[in-house]
């Protein structure tokens, strides 16, 4: 891992986020914001017209086979949303990745780092939640091989979609739900996804997640997982997040992340 790289990142993410909190205090917005993060289930409504939204935090996960362990470090996991409409809004999303090999506990010197495929992509708000039918809205996405960095550029474009539901339970509970597919990224077979987060609010600031997701690929084994995480609504216009989680099949055996969500109300676009 280079540690200068952390130095300047941790620095770098408090200086803004400090920033961030200082700037949202000012903001009187009447409603909270609604993010697709920290989760794998993403919200079934859109920003809002004129709405500019940032999200983004850092992610350690880890994998351990054979004496072999494999590290990942996402020090980025930016996605900005923009409505052009109400019900409609475009998407724009990248990670920094560094990854590390140790065989027997010894690193390896082949230390992989860079920009995993450029998200470019879209939502559309389809029915709103009413007489027991759930809100719906539809997520599609594109991943570019020409955006990404040697270390991770895949053979193919990759696509995905996804509807993604929600129901209210109470004041302070609701789940939400995604199904899907996805092509591309190093695997010529197509997968199906899926998510379910059950979402509660212990106060109107402080809340918590647990999810299940998981992909079923057409000819090989599915891959399921879990995550948990706690939120934290600074004021209605920037949110925090820390999470952990694992995997329930294979390929993770440690999932680690944080970071924030802020909104850019139309008036304060310039």
């Amino acid at each position: 891992m280079s540690i200068p790289l952390n130095k300047k990142f941790i620095s770098s993410s408090i200086l803004l986020l400090f920033t961030l909190v200082s700037f949202s205090q000012e903001s009187n917005s009447s409603q909270p914001l609604v993010t697709d993060r920290p989760d794998a289930t993403e919200a079934s409504s859109t920003v809002g017209k004129g709405v500019l939204q940032f999200e983004t935090g850092a992610i350690y996960d880890t994998f351990e086979k054979d004496n072999i362990k494999t590290e990942n470090f996402t020090y980025n996991t930016m996605l900005i949303r923009y409505g052009i409409l109400d019900n409609f809004e475009l998407r724009l999303g990248w990670n920094f990745i560094e990854g590390v090999t140790k065989i027997n506990n010894k690193k390896l010197d082949n230390v992989t780092s860079g920009l995993t495929p450029l998200l470019l992509g879209m939502k559309v708000d389809i029915a709103e939640e009413k007489d027991g039918m759930p809100e719906i809205a539809l997520i599609g996405h594109v991943f570019p091989i020409f955006s990404a960095s040697e270390d991770y550029r895949p053979e193919s474009t990759a696509v995905d979609f996804r509807f993604s539901l929600s129901h209210t339970l109470s004041k302070k509970s609701s789940i939400g739900y995604n199904i899907g597919g996805q092509w591309g990224n190093d695997s010529s077979e197509a997968a199906a996804i899926y998510t379910l987060a059950y979402g509660y609010s212990f106060t109107e600031k402080f809340g918590m997640y647990a999810e299940l997701y998981g992909e079923l690929p057409e000819d090989s084994s599915a891959n399921h997982y879990w995550d948990a995480g706690v939120t934290y609504l600074v004021s209605n216009d920037l949110q925090l997040d820390a999470y952990f989680g694992t995997s329930i099949t294979k390929g993770q055996d440690l999932l680690l992340g944080f970071g924030f969500s802020y909104r850019v109300k139309p008036n304060r676009i310039k």
